[in-house]
């Protein structure tokens, strides 16, 4: 199974989950193509009904039609929910199947194993440093699956964050020419596609070739975009992922679910580090005219050089001043300014645990300079 995203005018996205089959016979056969086109990202979800359309369509391709009618007439359940098809396959009778749809989906559809086996931890550093600064990406596999899902996970360790731009995972070939916009994008290629690629006038891309974990065209800075400690402290995060994964639960090594936990979660501490202190420059207006704090109601603005001057390390400042001017940045500031009462993901929760150190931290440093001036002026009565 392999999945591809359409991207339209406004922007919206809509997903495409393929099942491929080879008909049943003998000799040169083409393979026949089941595919589900849908506004919603839920990968297993699908993947579950495609599983059954390879089933009944091994017994008779007749049978294929009736459950997708009965899959299209039923109400997509809500998040969170449960919805049960019933449907009737000859010599077993009537059958239901169980689609769940998760509550958060947004790792549903993410391999995080895929990704880490095309990809060493320093390439996928330089891979990831270049997205947040909205460059233009190309991935290259030999297989279809391996484009998406490691697409997908790319994608998926910008959270909080959102690419903004064109995004496709598997670029048919005769869309070539989309490579040569002057705008960002991600886009996967079979790697067939490379001799048509090299004779395509190519701004500044970088190609990154999954099968053998090498850049095939780099700009030559993309070891030096991440500030240096922030780099250092995810890389040795992502060095442990396995040892953390099985502290979290996890059965074997290798066990995919646990790191589809560990993975995301260091990329948000990171981002947190980075972000984490937004709230505290994110105002509203009152009408006194006068500021207020983020939790008032009313219009909000973004104090976007406080913001920048709040951070300590030059390093750091430096590359947030580039990455506040993309249009990533500009979307988490726009949709927090809307909602801040509304977002609830992960990062979320990890913000305000960072904001509560802080105070925390605040408020012994204070106590300390307390307790030592106090200190003082017993030392000076006693003279």
């Amino acid at each position: 199974m392999f999945s591809f995203v359409l991207t339209g005018e406004d922007g919206s996205r809509r997903f495409g989950y393929c099942r491929r089959l080879l008909p049943s016979g003998k000799g040169k056969r083409l393979p026949e193509v089941y595919c589900i086109v849908s506004h919603l990202g839920c990968f297993n979800l699908f993947s579950k009904v495609l599983d059954e359309v390879e089933r009944r369509r091994a017994l008779s391709p007749a049978l294929v039609q009736p459950f997708m009618r009965a899959i299209m007439e039923a109400q997509f359940p809500a998040p969170g929910r449960t919805i049960t098809i019933k449907t009737f396959l000859p010599g077993s009778g009537t059958e239901a199947m169980e689609l769940c749809r998760p509550a958060d989906s947004r790792l549903e559809h993410v391999d995080f194993e895929c990704l880490f086996s095309c990809l060493s931890l320093r390439l996928l550093l330089r891979v990831f440093g270049s997205l947040l600064l909205e460059r233009r990406v190309i991935f290259t596999a030999d297989k279809l699956s391996t484009l998406s899902q490691c697409c997908h996970a790319v994608v998926a360790l910008l959270y909080p964050f959102v690419w903004q731009h064109t995004y496709i995972p598997v670029l048919p070939s005769a869309m070539l020419d989309i490579v040569c916009t002057p705008t960002p994008f991600i886009v996967g290629l079979l790697s067939s596609c490379l001799p048509q690629l090299t004779e395509l006038p190519l701004e500044e891309v970088l190609v990154v070739d999954l099968g053998n974990s090498r850049f095939l065209r780099q700009l030559d800075d993309e070891d030096s975009i991440l500030p240096s400690k922030l780099q250092s402290a995810l890389e040795n995060v992502l060095e442990r992922r396995r040892e953390l994964a099985n502290e979290r639960g996890g059965d074997t090594p290798s066990d995919s679910g646990q790191l589809s936990a560990v993975v995301p979660e260091a990329f948000v501490r990171f981002f947190v580090e980075l972000v984490g202190h937004y709230p505290l420059f994110i105002v509203g207006e009152r009408e006194d005219g006068y500021s207020s704090s983020s939790s008032s109601p009313g219009p909000c603005s973004f104090q976007r050089e406080g913001f920048r001057k709040a951070i300590p390390s030059k390093a750091v400042r430096r590359f947030l001043e580039v990455f506040m001017e993309t249009q990533m940045f500009g979307w988490f500031i726009q949709e927090r300014e809307l909602h801040r009462r509304a977002l609830k993901g992960l990062f979320e929760v990890r913000v305000q645990e960072y904001l509560d150190s802080i105070h925390e931290n605040e408020h012994r440093r204070v106590n300390r300079f307390l307790k030592g001036l106090g200190n003082k002026m017993k030392f000076l009565s006693k003279k």
